[in-house]
């Protein structure tokens, strides 16, 4: 039990004092007995509850706190130490980085979203407060802090974007504007992501069976540097099948780089042979493309959610879709890619009119009623 008495050195303040989990005495001054019974009690209670923080931790500044942060995971991914590195350098250290990390309340998070959102994207917004967030729960569960302050914070609403939907011709003019890289287009909308498609080599492709491996993906990493690795999650890494068609195009391209037989060559590369980077392909090979076809807006992302949506308009089962699309929740498929097109809309309201048609579709006239006037 802890106690509370006068202080020695002033009479007009009280001392509350109280044994931690070490047996070390803990001793605080107050300017009133009321608030040296309430620290006294909270910290009894927190020793009882094992919620107890020791106080030194809890002063620990919130930039050591996310360097140790940063490199607690080895598991995680270079792409996204270099995203939350850089989430972390302009948008949350400048703020709070000198506060130490048991001085942050629920109210200054929401003072930190509620800026973020007046300057950037909802979903900008949302991503930095993950990191944030991430970093919090790093604290609570290394024992820095009793509980995360990024509790129940309002976060800005995230609209996404409608993607563009390209049809067959609007395809294949895309393709042919990017000469070599053409058959990109057709395995994107075949499911691959961008970095899976730069990460393909030969051995990849089963000109026999009609199927690509995805086993290997381009990325960027720390200071925008490319890297190569396993595919993020068990579902990413798959075999699909591809029509016969793209298959001998993939052929084809790599017949006139004289690869064919050269198993470990990429199956594409940059002008002088090296891996594709992505920001350099993106400039010079995908905003020409794209602005020469009148479609400017167009993001290479969005030909997965052509792939999704077709998949979806043509009765595709939700189970292979997914697996097709790398998903490993089947409600990403759903919620993100499967755009609602005129084209499926339309139709659903023929299969539901034809189902549900009145016998006669004048039985809310009156016959009594003429018709009007002919138009």
């Amino acid at each position: 039990m802890g106690s509370i008495r006068r202080a020695p050195r002033n009479l007009n303040r009280w001392e509350a004092r109280y044994r931690d989990l070490n047996g070390k005495q803990r001793t605080m001054t107050f300017d009133s007995r009321a608030s040296a019974k309430a620290w006294l009690a909270y910290n009894e209670t927190s020793l009882r509850t094992g919620t107890w923080i020791d106080p030194r931790l809890q002063s620990i500044k919130i930039s050591e706190v996310a360097s140790k942060w940063l490199l607690s995971d080895p598991r995680k991914r270079d792409g996204s130490v270099a995203r939350d590195k850089s989430i972390l350098i302009t948008h949350i250290l400048p703020e709070i980085g000198n506060r130490a990390i048991g001085s942050i309340t629920k109210s200054d998070v929401q003072t930190l979203v509620d800026n973020w959102s007046l300057t950037s994207a909802p979903s900008t917004a949302q991503r930095q407060y993950a990191c944030l967030r991430s970093l919090f729960s790093f604290a609570e569960s290394t024992e820095l802090i009793s509980h995360s302050p990024c509790q129940s914070i309002r976060l800005p609403e995230f609209f996404p974007r409608d993607s563009t939907i390209l049809d067959n011709e609007q395809l294949e003019v895309l393709s042919k504007s990017m000469g070599e890289y053409g058959p990109m287009v057709y395995l994107a909308v075949m499911g691959l992501r961008w970095g899976e498609i730069a990460g393909l080599r030969v051995k990849s492709l089963n000109f026999l069976n009609e199927t690509v491996a995805i086993t290997s993906q381009r990325t960027r990493g720390l200071n925008g540097m490319m890297v190569e690795q396993a595919p993020k999650t068990r579902t990413s890494r798959r075999i699909l099948s591809l029509p016969e068609w793209l298959m001998e195009m993939l052929k084809d391209s790599l017949l006139k780089r004289n690869v064919l037989d050269k198993p470990d060559a990429l199956v594409f590369v940059s002008p002088s042979g090296e891996p594709l980077h992505y920001s350099n392909w993106r400039r010079r090979v995908w905003l020409k493309a794209t602005t020469d076809v009148g479609l400017e807006n167009l993001t290479f992302h969005d030909l997965k959610h052509t792939a999704a949506t077709t998949l979806v308009e043509e009765g595709v089962d939700i189970k292979t879709a997914q697996q097709r699309l790398g998903h490993a929740n089947p409600q990403t498929t759903l919620r993100i890619y499967a755009q609602v097109t005129s084209r499926t809309d339309k139709a659903a309201a023929k299969i539901v009119g034809d189902r549900l048609r009145p016998q006669s579709h004048n039985i809310w006239r009156d016959p009594q009623i003429s018709s009007g006037p002919e138009i």
